[in-house]
């Protein structure tokens, strides 16, 4: 029997020693490609890797961050296109999908931009308004799809008009209160709501790479109405975002953003102007505040890359940010601002594409937080 378990042994062991000889060389092949990018410049390429995280309303947080990026018919003269995807899971059983894209046709005569979120994630709930208190009122634990797109003609150079489309459903919605007699006052839509918006959108871009603009400019004002005919709740949106780039000598940017979200009718809880993200007013996380209006506005300096000696593939950021939130947009008060600020490393992933992956530490009056995403943050 020794002798069988033996050879059995023998038999089997150069099977699994060949598959993790394969799998160190696939290993070494992948990473060599990312740190030399010796491929050509015109071809697509794709990256995935994980991703940890920790937040107190998660738990630990596991993901894979992945990208896929091409010009159209290889031709370099066309702007960057790019899919970013973003998959996680939690210890408290919560999971997310997200994709981000900005595709653009041969010599962009279409651009296509927009999100999806498909997730199972808590919202903290601190009330609307400016001065909502810093304790959240209710964990809401709710199913949520996303799904943001605009399809834009070109009607010249630089300049596309089109159609808007955010669809957003939330399902399975319980507020949790956190207060010892379980009572709160819950918001317009608080059992759930499935809504979709239809409008235009008039975008002037001409930035080249997406992911890190060295210097552009990038103007969208977009239109939405919610029909209670195919809707839950009836209102309308506008959206306001600016962007400029502006280089400083021969590495460093300037970068700068004006964003405004102005909603009027009866808006759900979950579709006010929601402050905080991952992009701007970074460490709050998104709807920390909320309201039918908000405005914000961030400013960013960056090293791409930082002058080392010893490699090039390492740079840094700072940035800051302010906003408010309103009922109306006469009530917009520039001397109740909220600010928030930080720093970044930025580590060059695609040396041909000029494309880095961000890792940033933010930080405001109440709390911080921790962002590892691919691209800059806008």
């Amino acid at each position: 029997m020794k002798k069988i378990i033996l050879l059995g042994i023998l038999l089997v062991f150069p099977f699994f020693y060949s598959q993790e000889l394969k799998a160190q060389n696939f290993l070494k092949r992948y990473i060599n490609r990312l740190i030399n990018d010796t491929t050509d410049a015109s071809k697509p390429q794709f990256l995935i890797y994980p991703t940890v995280a920790y937040s107190p309303e998660t738990n630990l947080e596991i993901g894979f961050n992945s990208l896929f990026i091409y010009y159209a018919k290889r031709d370099t003269t066309n702007r960057l296109s790019e899919v970013n995807g973003f998959t996680f899971f939690t210890l408290e059983n919560q999971y997310g999908v997200w994709f981000d894209h900005a595709l653009y046709s041969d010599q962009d005569n279409w651009f296509f931009l927009g999100r999806i979120r498909l997730q199972s994630f808590p919202l903290l709930y601190h009330g609307i308004g400016s001065d909502s208190p810093k304790e959240y009122l209710a964990r809401v634990d709710a199913n949520q799809i996303l799904i943001k797109e605009r399809v834009l003609r070109k009607l010249r150079k630089n300049l596309f008009l089109g159609l808007e489309m955010d669809f957003q459903k939330l399902s399975k919605v319980n507020f949790v209160p956190n207060n010892e007699n379980g009572l709160i006052d819950l918001p317009r839509g608080s059992e759930g709501s499935t809504n979709l918006g239809l409008g235009l959108g008039l975008v002037y871009d001409n930035r080249h790479n997406v992911l890190n603009v060295r210097d552009g400019f990038f103007t969208e004002l977009a239109f939405l109405h919610y029909s209670p005919m195919i809707s839950a709740f009836g209102f309308n949106s506008i959206l306001s975002d600016t962007r400029i780039y502006q280089p400083i000598g021969k590495h460093n940017v300037f970068a700068a953003q004006l964003l405004g979200q102005f909603n009027g009718g009866d808006v759900p809880f979950n579709q006010l102007s929601l402050m905080g993200g991952e992009s701007m007013m970074r460490g709050y996380y998104t709807g920390r505040y909320r309201d039918k209006n908000q405005i914000a506005a961030q400013a960013e300096f960056r090293f791409l890359p930082i002058p080392l000696g010893f490699t090039n593939r390492i740079g840094a950021a700072v940035f800051g940010s302010v906003a408010t939130v309103s009922e109306r947009v006469g009530d917009l008060n520039l001397n109740n601002l909220i600010w928030s600020g930080g720093v970044g490393l930025r580590v060059l992933l695609f040396k041909k594409k000029d494309i880095y992956t961000r890792l940033d530490y933010a930080f405001n009056a109440e709390k911080s937080g921790f962002y590892i995403m691919i691209g800059e943050a806008f």
